[in-house]
């Protein structure tokens, strides 16, 4: 039965080499997209900024919420909670 199904499904043999590469594309991409360094990267910059005079308080805390938003939907996902 094996080799019968291993030859009737031949022709298919195509399509599960493409689904299987995007489904590695997609979990790289997703390992990019929801990576907490960059994140924590901007906040560093972001008080470097605050500190060296660049950028105002408000404009700090608004991003600064922006930023903690974004780790908390990271670590939420990272935690198998998708959002």
């Amino acid at each position: 039965m094996g080799v019968f199904t291993q030859l009737a499904t031949l022709p298919l043999a195509p399509v599960r080499g493409v689904v299987w590469v995007v489904e590695r594309v997609m979990e790289a991409a997703e390992d990019e997209f929801y990576d907490p360094a960059p994140v924590q990267r901007e906040l560093a910059e972001l008080e470097r900024q605050l500190l060296a005079g660049e950028i105002d308080e408000e404009t700090f805390d608004r991003r600064e919420d922006e930023l903690l938003d974004r780790l908390e939907e990271i670590r939420a996902y990272r935690d198998g909670l998708r959002p």
